[in-house]
């Protein structure tokens, strides 16, 4: 195991923002910390590079405690969300920055600086100005910087948090593929779960310090922890109901659930997927609140009489428009008892 927390406790004004967390990152994975703002995240990234001493418990590199250990003797890189570029050097200069920083040869750098320029898709861009650069393109330069002298260990702090979604989109499946290429381990800290679900292997979900959840991104989308990662992952059908051998008690009345599904009271997630809509005077009637069109498809956000509203995903031509008055079936492969 390359990367291991254990008991990692960060505490400021005696609140625990990093509560006796234990992670696992292996050699060659890439995991992301997902969470909201003040869950723990950044400080956790801080702890392991050095830059937020630990309270109490330990970060383990390679099987040796690094406490004590100052983050530049630690072979971690970092590239953090605003880059953090030398304006008063070129790209090439801050690629380099580290390798002057290890005493490398300059031959040695100037081979490596045109390497990586090269692998990040910036041939020939040495000695251009940070200035001129774009956002995509300074982003390009943070990554050859943290990726210069070899770390171990790669770590990521909102890393394309600054650009527009389209570039965002298309450099994360770059990272993947570039860091699948080097063999790169990397700990990523984002708020984004679309930017997490495409870069990892595995994603940490944290909620007030303590991680809420670990797995696949699959594993965390198809089956969420509890309510509060369901929705954080942006589900919103998300109620208390008991359930039976074959359907669960709900605001919504009678909900098909999935035949090994615990019984008893529990939290129950329909996702807008398995909300199906019939004819009104069919199933649950409901009032068609409002639409969001989504570009592959419509969010239609669905109002019954005395109950929580519902959340449905329908193809543009199917879509009601708001007013409309529909019913509700629901289909059971599409809800998850959680917990």
């Amino acid at each position: 195991m390359l990367l291991a927390l254990r008991d990692a406790t960060v505490r400021f004004g005696g609140r625990a923002v990093l509560d006796a967390v234990d992670l696992e990152v292996a050699e060659h994975e890439i995991v992301c910390v997902l969470g909201p703002s003040g869950s723990g995240k950044s400080t956790l990234l801080r702890a392991v590079a050095g830059l937020q001493p630990l309270n109490s418990g330990r970060v383990m590199l390679d099987g040796r405690d690094q406490a004590g250990l100052p983050a530049h003797r630690r072979g971690i890189g970092l590239m953090f969300q605003d880059h953090q570029l030398f304006p008063q050097r070129d790209v090439g200069g801050n690629v380099a920055f580290g390798l002057r920083m290890h005493g490398e040869p300059k031959r040695r750098q100037a081979e490596r600086v045109r390497e990586l320029l090269d692998l990040v898709g910036l041939p020939g861009a040495g000695r251009r100005a940070v200035a001129a650069l774009s956002g995509g393109e300074q982003q390009r330069v943070a990554l050859a910087r943290a990726l210069a002298p070899s770390p171990r260990l790669l770590m990521l702090d909102e890393p394309l948090g600054q650009l527009d979604r389209s570039l965002r989109e298309r450099l994360v499946v770059e990272l993947k593929q570039l860091f699948r290429r080097l063999g790169t381990t990397v700990l990523a800290v984002t708020h984004d779960q679309g930017e997490a679900f495409a870069l990892a292997d595995r994603v940490v979900v944290m909620r007030d310090g303590r991680i809420a959840q670990s797995g696949t991104p699959l594993e965390v989308w198809q089956r969420p922890a509890d309510a509060f990662v369901a929705r954080f992952l942006g589900f919103e059908n998300v109620v208390e109901a008991t359930v039976g051998t074959e359907a669960a008690d709900t605001p919504w009345g009678k909900v098909p659930v999935p035949e090994d599904a615990p019984q008893g009271t529990r939290t129950l997630l329909v996702r807008p997927a398995g909300v199906r809509l019939v004819p009104a005077d069919v199933g649950l009637r409901c009032t068609v609140a409002a639409r969001t069109f989504r570009g592959t498809h419509v969010t239609v956000h669905l109002q019954p009489p005395d109950a929580p509203r519902l959340e449905a995903a329908c193809v543009l031509r199917d879509a009601p428009e708001t007013g409309d008055e529909v019913g509700v079936e629901f289909d059971a492969a599409e809800i998850v008892v959680l917990g």
